[in-house]
């Protein structure tokens, strides 16, 4: 069963290289023809043959063109999503046990958690373009895993407890999943000014989708630390020990809620908050990867 989840995760990940040179070649082919440039004064191009019409009480996008090269992307990262959900599935069969107990397990779930956001984010906002910046960073994650071991191991004493440990890792896929999409569209805002080609988002609504995407990261992370402590106690015999993976994950914590207290409190817009979005999610890269340099109790992880 193993061999059948690597398989799927093969196939998975030549998906996402797929979607991803096609979408690099969409943007540069739309950039050259203007093709994508379709605006009018009811609305806004926000990515190939999606436009965002003004209606009372908000917006409403129109439906993207079919057969274009990017549909075919979107479809294609669609597949790579329900594979990625495969190879979770096919692996928890064949370890008895949710894959999040080593590291490769957490980045193949983290890689999940990512292609579901991006899926649902560009499906519900139609901002295809943001793809340029989001399937590079998930292809990274998947090559990422791909250096590392994917035999199973006998699972360690502190991660026996699989359901708490299951909603733990559950929640931060979710949770990161949408940090990767604010952030995306924090660098798409910043990238804003420098870019002259009409088929790019408007700034206000790529900080939108910052902040909707931000609305969905900091609960799911609430959760996380919720969910990790009661863990942890039951595991360790406590609650909060300071770990570096656990302080780092409080840290990344407190910018989320920073930068929503700062944009509801304080109508905190624009480039501030955008960077705020990028320093956010280096925290939730560092939360990853910072402990197999500064060891503790997560350094399975």
């Amino acid at each position: 069963m193993i061999e059948y989840s690597q398989a799927l995760l093969l196939i998975s990940t030549t998906l996402v290289v797929i979607s991803t040179i096609a979408y690099l070649g969409a943007v540069l082919a739309a950039r050259m023809t203007r093709a994508a440039a379709i605006t009018s004064a009811d609305g806004v191009v926000v990515g190939e043959g999606s436009r965002e019409v003004k209606v009372t009480g908000g917006s409403r996008r129109t439906p993207l063109r079919r057969f274009t090269v990017a549909w075919w992307a979107a479809k294609s990262t669609q597949l790579a999503l329900l594979l990625m959900t495969g190879v979770l599935i096919t692996r928890t069969i064949a370890t008895g046990h949710a894959p999040f107990s080593n590291h490769y397990e957490f980045a193949i779930a983290f890689t999940w958690g990512m292609l579901l956001a991006q899926v649902y984010f560009e499906w519900r906002y139609r901002i295809r373009i943001m793809s340029v910046i989001t399937l590079p960073v998930i292809l990274a994650m998947l090559i990422y895993a791909s250096t590392m071991s994917y035999k199973p191991n006998p699972l360690m004493p502190a991660l026996q407890n699989s359901p708490l440990l299951t909603l733990h890792v559950f929640t931060a896929s979710l949770g990161y999943g949408a940090a990767l999409v604010s952030f995306a569209a924090a660098v798409m805002y910043l990238l804003a000014p420098y870019v002259k080609w009409k088929g790019w988002p408007s700034r206000e609504s790529l900080d939108e989708l910052g902040y909707k995407a931000t609305v969905v990261t900091f609960p799911m992370l609430t959760l996380m630390l919720i969910l990790g402590s009661i863990w942890g106690n039951v595991a360790w015999g406590r609650y909060w020990g300071w770990d570096p993976k656990e302080t780092a994950a409080l840290v990344t914590w407190l910018i989320y809620g920073a930068y929503l207290h700062a944009r509801v409190t304080r109508s905190w817009r624009g480039k501030k908050s955008a960077w705020l979005l990028v320093l956010a999610f280096a925290a939730v890269v560092f939360t990853y990867l910072g402990n197999l340099f500064f060891g503790g109790l997560h350094a399975y992880a």
